[in-house]
């Protein structure tokens, strides 16, 4: 049983991050383990609520009050397992995932604090490696079937790992040299290293996943050819058309580019690092978008605006501003806007704010200003005010509020736009909608008989948490395609959505 009064005796606290002096000289993960009195100490404020809301904030079903209470009791061998139930890379979502889970927390209906639901993830998922490793679960008896992912990204991963698990050959495609999609390029090492990613791919592979890198599915191998080889096929490609802002004078001047470029090139630069290569940040045709010695403007107030914060702080940026088109958020959930257990608007602080940089809200971009030589060297902002009329977003410049912002680099961090048009859609005969995303039937398929579509390529940009429960739901719904043995677990279905005040 629980510690009924545990929430009564312990504040929340997390572990201290590294000193911002000596992490922004190297790219380390900002936080160092937590210690074990610590984090039984923050498992025991968990009530096991009678009707626990966690679960419905997060989207795999973990059994968090279970693993919390295992924590508690030093049964870290069980709460591994309990972990592991429900979610295939717990060390990935503890350190990425922003926790829908803890703003459904219990403790934040009475006023609380919330449990560090995160937190205690991470630090069960790191038990893992250290009591034993992550030890493969290759199957006894294959079922002869096969089955193409095309991605590596956490849903493509999670679903190759399921239906490895039940049987199936199983190879992913991924078009980059490298696997892990977003989580190896896209992430920067500060909020996950590598190695973390490296030590599941080995798992897959002891479990039998085949991987293919380098290979773009619709380019180098057609769909025909994947589907002569294959029973079925899982595409997973993602969400990643960023959002772009043609219309706004200058946008064609060097040195505007999309933050994914700059994340994916800094990435590829601390990789390179690790092999004895150091180089600076440049795109693919050598132009430099590196921040060292430059003035950084980031635009776009949400976790990819962060990542770039955090980057051209270990590049060395000489100055940084991040603007943000909307107001400064409140610090405290307003009742009223975002009742409990839904996700709030709260003003969110991520480790990259405290390492300098400014942050500029309720402004607009009304200019890139060229420097005379086709160069960008300052941006022209306004203050705004946004209203939505009609369920159109309508803003409005301030008259007179005008002003520059020195600028040699600038990144557009304000989303994304779904997933890439490329060759494989047309090829397998699925179509993008609207939201630039690919739909699905209710048993996962995308419209063409044995082609299935799971994560951001289907649902758009979205947490890693909903990505791996695609995944995993999308598996189930392969395995019951090719007439598999029993079930797998199904934790949604394409047509749920996050927690939401109706």
């Amino acid at each position: 049983m629980p510690d009924p009064n545990g929430f009564l005796r312990y504040d929340r606290r997390l572990p201290a991050r590294r000193p911002v002096p000596v992490r922004i000289m190297d790219w380390r993960e900002v936080y160092p383990p937590a210690g074990e009195e610590l984090i039984r100490e923050q498992a025991t404020r968990c009530m096991d609520c009678g009707i626990p809301f966690c679960h419905d904030g997060c989207p795999l079903g973990n059994r968090i009050p279970d693993w919390n209470d295992l924590v508690r009791t030093g049964g870290w061998d069980a709460a591994v397992e309990s972990l592991h139930a429900t979610n295939n890379f717990p060390e990935f979502t503890g350190r990425l995932c922003p926790a829908p889970c803890e703003a459904a927390c219990v403790l934040g209906l009475g006023g609380q604090q919330p449990v560090t639901i995160k937190q205690v993830e991470v630090e069960i998922a790191d038990a893992a490696v250290a009591r034993g490793g992550l030890r493969p679960q290759p199957v006894p008896a294959p079922t002869g079937r096969s089955v193409a992912v095309v991605g590596s990204g956490p849903a493509g991963l999670a679903a190759a790992q399921q239906l490895a698990r039940a049987g199936h050959a199983v190879t992913v495609y991924e078009r980059d040299d490298a696997l892990g999609g977003l989580l190896r390029y896209g992430i920067p090492d500060f909020k996950l290293e590598k190695r973390h990613i490296d030590r599941r791919l080995a798992q897959l592979a002891a479990e039998g996943v085949r991987f293919r890198t380098g290979v773009n599915v619709g380019v180098d191998v057609t769909a025909e050819e994947l589907r002569a080889e294959h029973d079925a096929v899982l595409l997973a490609c993602g969400a990643l058309q960023g959002r772009d802002t043609p219309e706004t004078p200058g946008r064609a001047l060097r040195g505007v580019h999309q933050a994914m470029a700059h994340l994916v090139a800094a990435n590829r630069v601390v990789a390179a690092a690790g092999e004895g290569r150091p180089a600076l940040a440049t795109l693919p045709d050598g132009t430099p978008i590196d921040a060292a010695g430059r003035h950084v403007v980031i635009i776009g107030g949400g976790d990819t605006a962060a990542d770039c914060l955090g980057a051209a702080h270990r590049q060395g940026a000489a100055g940084v501003h991040q603007l943000d088109l909307y107001p400064e958020p409140p610090a405290d959930r307003d009742a009223a806007r975002d009742p409990w257990p839904t996700w709030p608007w709260v003003l969110r602080s991520y480790p990259a704010h405290e390492e300098g940089g400014e942050r500029v809200f309720a402004v607009a971009v009304q200019e890139f200003v060229d420097d005379g030589t086709g160069q960008v060297r300052a941006v022209r902002i306004a203050e705004v005010t946004v209203e939505k009329v009609d369920g159109r977003r309508i803003v409005t410049a301030l008259p007179g509020s005008e002003r520059e912002i020195p600028a040699d680099l600038v990144l557009l961090a304000i989303g994304f736009e779904g997933t890439e048009e490329q060759p494989l859609l047309a090829q397998f005969g699925v179509t993008r909608n609207g939201r630039g995303a690919v739909d699905a039937r209710p048993d996962w398929q995308a419209g063409a008989d044995g082609v299935f579509v799971a994560g951001d390529m289907h649902r758009g940009a979205s947490l890693i948490v909903w990505a791996i429960a695609e995944g995993r739901a999308a598996a189930a719904a392969i395995h019951a395609y090719l007439g598999g043995v029993g079930t797998l677990p199904a934790p949604v279905d394409p047509a749920r959505q996050p927690l939401a005040a109706r």
